[in-house]
């Protein structure tokens, strides 16, 4: 952390673009689950596939399946 970030600008989680893509399959990610030991990005699809095993160890679940609806 650099001296000119504060704890607000770290808590807000940056915003999924097009370029961010699923890790299972490559589609475009709307969902990042960040662990202790990093991040994992998800379509909608592997997201709620994997939701079950994934929420014991998940830190932040970042959620953006909304933007599907916006099409």
């Amino acid at each position: 952390m650099t001296s000119t970030e504060t704890n607000e600008q770290l808590a807000q989680p940056v915003a999924l673009t097009v370029a961010d893509r699923c890790d299972a399959c490559g589609a475009q990610a709307y969902v990042r689950v960040t662990l202790a030991t990093g991040e994992l990005l998800f379509c909608s699809h592997h997201a709620n596939e994997n939701r079950a095993k994934l929420e014991p160890v998940v830190v932040t679940w970042q959620d953006e399946t909304e933007k599907l609806l916006a099409r």
